[in-house]
């Protein structure tokens, strides 16, 4: 169906597309005035204004104008030539391609789905296929068309439709070959002469021509229109929308394909169509008056037609008798486009608003309570912050969607499953349920390093405990010392016939978050209303920890309902972790018993190391906080009235102490500091040389080789000293202050212990401060601490992993990309540094490493990832058979959970990390996401795991 983007002639010469796609949304604030007064449930008021759920939103460089869907993508035509392509399952960005030089208009895909064409403003026509966007045809008119608005393919007939600015319909077989006269390149609208802009004036000379840049110039047959082929005057108007239906009146066979058109004149006309392309087309109907109020879309409904003019008019007509009847006022702009799905109307226009209207039901829907059979408004609700210019309607995975796109540069794809029985509610579903109950779970501000938020921290533990207790687990809140948050503790029992034999598994993740304070609107969304946008889920804890929480949970589901659960899995989550895990070790304790013999930990709470390569996380560094303070015998003084030499500072005094703790290339000088450090293996060096290797085979520019390697094993396997934050007392000014303090910590690396530690430290700081020789007083506090950690890669539970990973994400090229830049973003270009006087190598950051990806980018995945189940998406490894994907990378991680070597030890039991997130996750900062298919693809990881690993 194609999208109207002008709807009164216009006696000037300009493109419509762009007039009217850049027009910002009508003044919607009469719309709401704007409603059908034949509504008789008391409720409707109140259903009226409630809003379907935005199931995601995607963002494009220009304005949508037209819209198609097929089963699994979503295609989109764009002010600026280009037809974009989403997956409706992950909602990433598939396909972009340039396929006009001008304003895509109209996107018609074929009944069966193997054919997409397209017209635009350059008076071409294009035929693509779906699913590889190669070009096939390339059709044009050897006659001044103007630009062509709609476009229909007739199967039965295989012939293609055109409807034009210069008001006439013109058709092309794609079937007969032989008798298709052979194209004349001159004849080509790139290279025919333009009557105004290539008209000359004595002694002037013409503009040269750009390079056409439309995709696939060389690809497919192009075929020129025979002049006979064109009905001229199909419409006195512009040919704005047309429909390919069948079997709806008894004006044709009912066997046969016809065509309805609508046209810039306000009439609506049906065609017969021939095999004969001599004869083409011939009108049998008429309906409505020549009142030039332009017909702008069309919906079929039986013999009902729906067709939407200017100023918010939509009229019904009856194709059998040819009557009119009914008009309603629907809008208070002009109705742009509409759409007939599920026994509803749906319409959108130019206020930016959509509706819903309820119809007189006589088939399907004819015995469903919900509908009054009156045409009432149901449904209203702001779509788009601009004009809406395009929309379609789809099932989806049990889903129902309604899509919207507009000149605000967006397309909206709306939830409405259960529009029939006059709810909004979702049925129980898989990936939509996931979904729902992550949204449930990230709106809680489980801030644990806040004590105002200790009731929402409670909430959500108890949202998270029934949400177990939901699904079949046996439950509990294992409560912590000094009222610190709860342990959700929450255990599925496997099958009784194998669970006895099979061994046990836990989970451990935590449910409370940093804080995401907005006050600077850093965010693109309400940090703690999950939104979706452009393939990925935004949100604070979305993926820390909260989403990998619920992909392991529905993964363990999945395995309940198939009644594949053979082994008990025990879920530990706490609610400290970003705190320190207060009270995790002492409730885990206390409460051994009831969790249980355990033979293996999991969890997932890192990322991988860039954005396209999954990894396995097998070692972690450990982390000692400290802070050290300094305090002075006298009060906070002015540096001017009491300071002198003779009076001793403590932030110098802290300054030098502190300076002392390292030297020359960040080096820490604590005596013996590194001398527990485990050596480099020849097996962990491979280890290191394989990611070097992926990496810069994927991105050059992260090179030269020794350097990132250099890096990354400064980062994962050295320690390191960071000074975080001074404080000092008294207020600004020119003070000397009595109190100064630094808050510090040191990342250690395995085989240091974090007692040993304690002690160097403390006695060097202590040594240092004797030396300055001063009054004040020095004291240290140790805030927190965590053991290092490091796996045995080659262990069961690893290689289940690997395992899962390389069936469920497949094969991963080599120029695949994850996420590309978004609307009017470039590829950011590293500014030119300035020259410095060390000769360091730069380290690499989760910046350079992820090509700068962040809230601004897209998700993508390449067409030919496209599948709808993971076994289908990898190459034969040629040994059984089965599609495969590359290994994981194995990584270790720079950061530092406090509870994981806990619980090796506590239960005697080896662990395993999992990393769900990319690298540009960004957790712990503004704006941050999860991309949709790492939550998927982790769930399926997951299920894998838990029903593979137990048999181990």
């Amino acid at each position: 169906m194609a999208s109207i983007f002008a709807a009164r002639e216009v006696s000037y010469s300009q493109n419509l597309a762009t007039t009217l796609a850049d027009r910002p949304a009508a003044d919607a604030s009469d719309d709401e005035t704007y409603e059908i007064t034949d509504r008789t449930v008391d409720d409707n008021t109140t259903r009226l204004k409630e809003k379907p759920e935005l199931l995601h939103h995607l963002q494009n460089d220009s304005s949508i104008l037209t819209l198609a869907v097929g089963d699994k993508l979503l295609y989109a035509g764009t002010q600026d030539g280009e037809i974009v392509v989403w997956s409706l399952a992950s909602f990433e960005l598939v396909q972009r391609i340039q396929a006009h030089t001008r304003a895509v208009l109209s996107l018609f895909l074929s009944a069966d789905g193997k054919l997409l064409f397209s017209s635009a403003g350059d008076a071409i026509v294009n035929t693509w296929c779906p699913t590889t966007l190669k070009r096939l045809y390339h059709v044009y008119s050897t006659y001044d068309v103007g630009d062509v608005f709609s476009v229909a393919y007739s199967a039965q007939f295989e012939t293609v439709y055109l409807g034009a600015q210069n008001t006439s319909i013109q058709w092309c077989s794609l079937k007969d070959q032989t008798a298709r006269r052979t194209p004349n390149p001159e004849n080509h609208p790139d290279r025919r002469n333009h009557r105004f802009f290539d008209s000359l004036d004595r002694g002037g000379s013409s503009t040269p021509r750009p390079q056409t840049t439309r995709t696939g110039n060389h690809e497919g047959e192009i075929l020129e229109i025979d002049k006979a082929h064109m009905m001229h005057y199909a419409h006195f108007g512009y040919v704005y929308c047309m429909l390919m239906v069948h079997g709806v009146t008894r004006l044709v066979d009912s066997d046969e394909e016809f065509l309805i058109s609508g046209g810039g004149d306000g009439t609506i006309k049906i065609w017969k169509l021939f095999h004969d392309q001599s004869q083409g087309i011939k009108e049998v109907a008429c309906l409505g008056e020549d009142d030039a109020e332009s017909v702008l879309s069309l919906a079929i409904d039986g013999s009902f037609l729906y067709s939407s003019k200017l100023e918010g008019v939509i009229e019904l007509w009856d194709l059998d008798t040819k009557q009119k009847l009914r008009v309603i006022k629907a809008h208070k702009g002009d109705v742009t486009t509409l759409q007939m799905g599920w026994g509803f109307l749906w319409s959108a226009g130019s206020t930016g608003f959509a509706r819903k209207y309820s119809t007189v039901q006589y088939g399907k829907y004819q015995d469903t309570t919900s509908f009054s059979q009156k045409y009432q408004c149901v449904n209203r609700w702001r779509a788009h912050e601009g004009r809406i210019l395009a929309s379609a309607v789809t099932t989806y995975n049990d889903q129902q969607l309604y899509i919207t796109g507009a000149n605000d540069n967006s397309v909206s794809i709306w939830n409405i499953t259960g529009c029939n029985s006059g709810t909004y509610d979702r049925p129980q579903m898989s990936d939509s349920q996931l979904i729902k109950s992550l949204y449930e779970f990230v709106s809680f501000k489980t801030i644990s390093s806040r004590p105002d938020h200790a009731e929402d921290c409670r909430r959500g533990a108890t949202f998270l405990r029934t949400l177990f207790k939901k699904h079949g687990a046996q439950t509990e809140m294992l409560n912590t010392d000094n009222h610190h948050n709860p342990v959700v503790y929450a255990k599925f029992k496997g099958n009784s016939t194998t669970s006895g034999k099979r061994k046990k598994i836990l989970f451990y993740g935590h449910y409370d978050v940093v804080p995401a304070d907005n006050k600077q609107n850093k965010w693109i969304v309400e940090p703690f209303e999950m939104k979706g946008v452009n393939g990925y889920l935004y949100g604070r804890g979305v993926t820390d920890n909260k989403g990998p929480i619920m992909a392991a949970l529905y993964g363990v589901v999945d395995l309940v309902h198939e009644k594949e659960l053979e082994s008990d899995i025990t879920f530990l989550i706490e609610g400290e972790e970003e705190s320190g895990s207060r009270g995790f070790k002492d409730a885990v304790r206390r409460h051994k018993d009831l969790i249980g013999d355990i033979d293996y930990i999991i969890l997932a709470n890192s990322y991988w190391l860039d954005d396209d390569v999954p990894c396995l996380t097998y070692g972690l560094r450990g982390v000692l906080h400290a802070t050290v303070k300094v305090d002075s015998n006298h009060p906070d003084v002015h540096s001017g009235v009491d300071g002198s030499f003779m009076m001793d500072e403590p932030l110098s005094d802290l300054t030098s102490v502190l300076a002392k703790l390292k030297g020359l290339h960040n080096r820490i000088q604590i005596p013996g500091f590194y001398d527990n450090i485990l050596p480099l293996t020849p097996v962990e060096e491979a280890r290191y040389d394989d990611i070097v290797e992926t990496l810069i085979r994927r991105s050059p520019e992260n090179g030269p080789p020794e350097r990132l390697k250099a890096s990354l094993m400064a980062r994962w396997r050295e320690p390191n000293l960071t000074i975080h934050r001074y404080k000092v007392s008294g207020p600004d000014g020119s003070l000397v202050s009595a109190h100064a303090s630094a808050s510090i910590s040191l990342r250690l690396v395995p085989n240091q212990e974090v007692d040993d530690v304690i002690k160097q430290l403390t006695s060097f700081l202590k040594d240092a401060f004797a030396q300055l020789d001063t009054h004040n007083h020095l004291t240290i506090t140790i805030d927190n601490q965590a053991d290092a950690w490091l796996g045995d890669p080659d262990n069961e539970i690893f290689q289940t992993l690997e395992k899962a990973i390389m069936d469920v994400w497949g094969p991963i090229g080599e120029t695949r990309r994850s996420s590309v830049p978004g609307p009017k973003q470039q590829v950011k270009k590293p500014a030119t540094p300035t020259m410095s006087p060390s000769l360091k190598p730069t380290p690499a950051t989760t910046t350079t490493l992820t090509n700068g990806s962040d809230h601004t980018s897209l998700a993508a995945t390449p067409l030919e990832m496209l599948s709808d189940s993971p076994e289908n998406s990898s190459p034969v490894d040629g040994t059984n058979g089965a599609r495969r994907g590359r290994k994981p990378l194995y990584i270790r991680e720079g950061g530092s959970i406090p509870s994981i070597r806990f619980l090796e030890k506590e239960f005697d039991a080896p662990a395993a990390h999992l990393p769900c997130g990319q690298a540009s996750d960004s957790a712990h900062l503004d704006n941050e996401r999860l991309r949709l298919s790492n939550l998927y693809k982790s769930r399926e990881i997951f299920r894998r795991v838990f029903r593979e690993l137990p048999r181990k």
